[in-house]
């Protein structure tokens, strides 16, 4: 998800029993259903724990809210994640990840997890284009080109095709 969506998440957006969130706020004002790992809902269903615990009654009926049960302002994400990369020495003087780094990395891996398996990347773009929440699958090609790892995978791939081994 775009951080933006993710802030925007209403109360009844995230069903951690079902494994859905509904995404009102995409980009181009499009709705769209996003499934979810059982891993990720059980961590969500903590966090409404952990919600309810800390403000039993937000002043706003968003699934993400501060402390103080306030929405979430994009600086208060930044903060809390530059603090967690830090601790996890993921951020260092050289590197300064950033939270929409975390949305591409599972588009490479995606790829690269369905290349190293043999899967149809042409049937796969379109799949993973609208999980993305792109409006189109050729907004979702420029991932093949941006990582040079994953440039090899299929550039790999790209010459067992042509020697006519699968």
């Amino acid at each position: 998800m775009r951080v933006g969506e993710a802030m925007g998440l209403g109360g009844g957006d995230v069903d951690p029993v079902e494994g859905i969130i509904t995404v009102r706020a995409a980009k181009f004002d499009r709705v769209r259903l996003v499934p979810l790992h059982a891993s990720v809902t059980d961590k969500l269903a903590d966090y409404l724990t952990e919600r309810k615990r800390l403000c039993p009654t937000p002043s706003c009926d968003r699934f993400f809210v501060t402390v103080k049960g306030r929405p979430l302002q994009r600086r208060d994400v930044d903060v809390v994640f530059a603090d967690i990369t830090t601790t996890i020495g993921l951020r260092t003087e050289a590197v300064h990840p950033r939270v929409h780094d975390l949305r591409h990395t599972f588009a490479v891996r995606t790829l690269i997890d369905a290349h190293r398996k043999g899967a149809d990347i042409n049937a796969l773009l379109p799949v993973l284009s609208t999980y993305l929440g792109h409006v189109e699958p050729a907004n979702t090609y420029w991932y093949l080109e941006a990582v040079p790892e994953l440039m090899q995978i299929v550039a790999k791939r790209l010459e067992r095709y042509e020697a006519g081994v699968s």
